[in-house]
Protein backbone atom coordinates (compact mmCIF):
# COMPACT_ATOMS: atom_id res chain seq x y z
CA UNK A 1 0.00 0.00 0.00
CA UNK A 2 1.11 3.72 -1.05
CA UNK A 3 1.66 5.39 2.88
CA UNK A 4 2.66 8.78 3.96
CA UNK A 5 2.45 10.17 7.34
CA UNK A 6 1.25 13.59 7.58
CA UNK A 7 -0.25 16.32 9.86
CA UNK A 8 -4.10 17.24 8.68
CA UNK A 9 -5.44 20.80 9.47
CA UNK A 10 -9.20 20.96 11.21
CA UNK A 11 -12.00 21.30 8.70
CA UNK A 12 -12.30 25.19 9.48
CA UNK A 13 -8.35 25.44 8.42
CA UNK A 14 -9.75 23.80 5.40
CA UNK A 15 -12.60 25.62 4.77
CA UNK A 16 -10.37 28.79 5.10
CA UNK A 17 -8.27 27.59 2.43
CA UNK A 18 -11.22 26.76 -0.10
CA UNK A 19 -12.11 30.22 0.34
CA UNK A 20 -8.74 31.38 -0.78
CA UNK A 21 -8.40 28.74 -3.24
CA UNK A 22 -11.57 29.64 -4.76
CA UNK A 23 -10.02 33.59 -5.36
CA UNK A 24 -6.82 31.68 -7.23
CA UNK A 25 -9.02 29.61 -9.62
CA UNK A 26 -9.87 33.07 -11.03
CA UNK A 27 -6.56 34.15 -12.03
CA UNK A 28 -4.97 33.67 -15.35
CA UNK A 29 -3.79 30.80 -16.04
CA UNK A 30 -5.37 28.91 -13.09
CA UNK A 31 -7.07 26.53 -15.87
CA UNK A 32 -3.69 25.42 -16.53
CA UNK A 33 -3.20 23.67 -12.69
CA UNK A 34 -4.54 20.81 -11.53
CA UNK A 35 -6.06 21.72 -8.27
CA UNK A 36 -5.81 19.19 -5.05
CA UNK A 37 -9.37 19.87 -3.45
CA UNK A 38 -9.92 19.76 0.06
CA UNK A 39 -9.66 15.68 0.59
CA UNK A 40 -5.70 16.45 -0.85
CA UNK A 41 -4.99 19.00 1.85
CA UNK A 42 -2.17 17.77 4.24
CA UNK A 43 1.33 18.59 5.23
CA UNK A 44 3.17 15.55 4.48
CA UNK A 45 5.69 14.42 7.17
CA UNK A 46 7.09 11.55 4.91
CA UNK A 47 6.72 10.02 1.95
CA UNK A 48 6.90 6.43 2.03
CA UNK A 49 5.73 4.95 -0.84
CA UNK A 50 4.65 1.37 -1.48
CA UNK A 51 4.35 -0.93 1.76
CA UNK A 52 4.23 -3.83 2.38
CA UNK A 53 2.06 -5.39 4.66
CA UNK A 54 4.49 -6.92 6.67
CA UNK A 55 6.21 -3.82 7.79
CA UNK A 56 3.00 -2.20 9.02
CA UNK A 57 3.10 -3.16 12.26
CA UNK A 58 6.88 -2.13 13.03
CA UNK A 59 5.88 1.52 11.43
CA UNK A 60 2.96 1.95 13.13
CA UNK A 61 5.04 0.85 16.37
CA UNK A 62 7.72 3.08 15.70
CA UNK A 63 5.37 6.13 14.48
CA UNK A 64 3.82 5.63 17.62
CA UNK A 65 7.09 6.02 19.56
CA UNK A 66 7.17 9.22 17.68
CA UNK A 67 4.15 11.14 17.97
CA UNK A 68 4.60 9.96 22.13
CA UNK A 69 7.94 11.89 21.99
CA UNK A 70 6.77 14.69 20.25
CA UNK A 71 4.68 17.27 22.16
CA UNK A 72 1.51 19.13 20.78
CA UNK A 73 2.55 22.21 18.90
CA UNK A 74 0.64 25.28 17.33
CA UNK A 75 0.64 26.15 13.72
CA UNK A 76 -0.95 28.24 10.91
CA UNK A 77 -1.50 28.16 7.47
CA UNK A 78 0.34 30.90 5.57
CA UNK A 79 1.79 32.13 3.06
CA UNK A 80 2.69 30.35 -0.25
CA UNK A 81 5.32 29.58 -2.59
CA UNK A 82 5.93 27.42 -5.75
CA UNK A 83 8.39 24.39 -6.11
CA UNK A 84 9.98 23.68 -10.08
CA UNK A 85 9.05 27.28 -11.48
CA UNK A 86 5.30 26.64 -11.05
CA UNK A 87 4.75 23.05 -11.70
CA UNK A 88 3.65 22.94 -7.97
CA UNK A 89 2.00 25.50 -5.60
CA UNK A 90 1.79 25.38 -2.15
CA UNK A 91 0.55 26.84 1.10
CA UNK A 92 3.20 27.13 3.95
CA UNK A 93 2.58 27.39 7.59
CA UNK A 94 3.59 29.49 10.57
CA UNK A 95 3.92 28.77 14.34
CA UNK A 96 6.30 25.98 15.73
CA UNK A 97 7.90 24.99 12.94
CA UNK A 98 10.54 23.82 14.47
CA UNK A 99 8.73 20.92 16.47
CA UNK A 100 7.03 19.89 13.09
CA UNK A 101 10.41 19.33 12.16
CA UNK A 102 11.32 17.27 14.41
CA UNK A 103 7.71 15.15 14.07
CA UNK A 104 8.99 14.92 10.17
CA UNK A 105 12.83 13.55 11.10
CA UNK A 106 11.24 11.24 13.85
CA UNK A 107 8.38 10.06 11.12
CA UNK A 108 11.02 9.27 8.21
CA UNK A 109 13.49 7.47 11.07
CA UNK A 110 10.61 5.72 12.04
CA UNK A 111 10.24 3.82 8.42
CA UNK A 112 13.89 3.86 8.32
CA UNK A 113 14.26 1.82 11.23
CA UNK A 114 10.93 -0.22 10.15
CA UNK A 115 13.00 -1.52 7.24
CA UNK A 116 11.10 0.88 4.41
CA UNK A 117 12.85 2.27 1.46
CA UNK A 118 12.96 5.26 1.95
CA UNK A 119 15.51 6.86 -0.72
CA UNK A 120 17.63 10.30 -0.56
CA UNK A 121 16.69 11.73 3.14
CA UNK A 122 15.90 15.88 1.59
CA UNK A 123 15.63 18.65 4.01
CA UNK A 124 12.01 19.52 5.75
CA UNK A 125 10.04 22.40 3.78
CA UNK A 126 6.02 22.73 5.78
CA UNK A 127 3.98 23.43 2.69
CA UNK A 128 0.45 22.11 1.80
CA UNK A 129 -0.06 21.22 -2.06
CA UNK A 130 -3.04 23.43 -3.46
CA UNK A 131 -2.23 22.75 -6.91
CA UNK A 132 0.15 21.05 -9.84
CA UNK A 133 1.24 21.63 -13.24
CA UNK A 134 2.09 19.58 -16.21
CA UNK A 135 3.92 22.53 -17.50
CA UNK A 136 5.99 25.45 -16.33
CA UNK A 137 3.05 28.15 -15.51
CA UNK A 138 3.53 31.50 -14.30
CA UNK A 139 1.76 31.35 -10.69
CA UNK A 140 3.80 34.54 -9.80
CA UNK A 141 -0.02 36.41 -9.51
CA UNK A 142 -1.27 33.10 -7.43
CA UNK A 143 2.06 33.37 -5.16
CA UNK A 144 1.26 37.15 -4.53
CA UNK A 145 -2.56 36.35 -3.35
CA UNK A 146 -1.25 33.78 -1.13
CA UNK A 147 1.35 35.81 0.53
CA UNK A 148 -1.64 37.54 2.47
CA UNK A 149 -3.54 34.42 3.18
CA UNK A 150 -3.39 33.33 7.27
CA UNK A 151 -5.33 31.19 8.73
CA UNK A 152 -6.44 31.12 12.43
CA UNK A 153 -3.50 28.73 14.67
CA UNK A 154 -4.54 25.23 15.76
CA UNK A 155 -2.83 22.79 17.65
CA UNK A 156 -1.36 19.99 16.11
CA UNK A 157 -2.05 16.81 18.36
CA UNK A 158 -2.08 13.79 16.44
CA UNK A 159 0.28 12.49 13.75
CA UNK A 160 -1.61 10.39 10.76
CA UNK A 161 -0.54 7.21 8.63
CA UNK A 162 -2.39 8.31 5.67
CA UNK A 163 -2.74 5.34 2.55
CA UNK A 164 -2.71 7.03 -0.75
CA UNK A 165 -5.16 5.07 -3.10
CA UNK A 166 -4.15 6.48 -6.53
CA UNK A 167 -6.29 6.70 -9.33
CA UNK A 168 -7.14 3.61 -11.47
CA UNK A 169 -9.93 4.86 -13.80
CA UNK A 170 -7.89 6.81 -16.58
CA UNK A 171 -10.69 9.60 -16.34
CA UNK A 172 -9.16 12.94 -16.94
CA UNK A 173 -9.01 14.95 -14.20
CA UNK A 174 -9.25 11.91 -11.14
CA UNK A 175 -7.63 12.23 -7.98
CA UNK A 176 -5.95 10.24 -5.70
CA UNK A 177 -8.41 9.45 -2.62
CA UNK A 178 -6.79 9.89 0.66
CA UNK A 179 -7.42 7.37 3.57
CA UNK A 180 -6.37 7.96 7.27
CA UNK A 181 -4.71 4.54 8.15
CA UNK A 182 -3.71 4.86 11.79
CA UNK A 183 -3.68 7.99 14.48
CA UNK A 184 -1.47 8.76 17.19
CA UNK A 185 -1.51 11.49 20.19
CA UNK A 186 1.64 13.27 20.54
CA UNK A 187 2.84 13.45 23.40
CA UNK A 188 0.67 13.77 26.43
CA UNK A 189 -2.71 14.54 24.08
CA UNK A 190 -5.68 13.12 24.30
Amino acid sequence: MRLFAAVLPPEDVIGALAQEIAALKKLPGADRLRWTGRPGWHFTLAFYGEVGEELLPELSERLGRAAHRTEPFEIALRGGGQFGRGKVLWTGADGDLRTMGFLAERAEAAARRAGVEMGEHRRYKAHLTVARGRDVVDVRPHVQVLTGFTSRTWTVDELVLVRSNLPKSGVAGERPRYEPVARWALGGAG
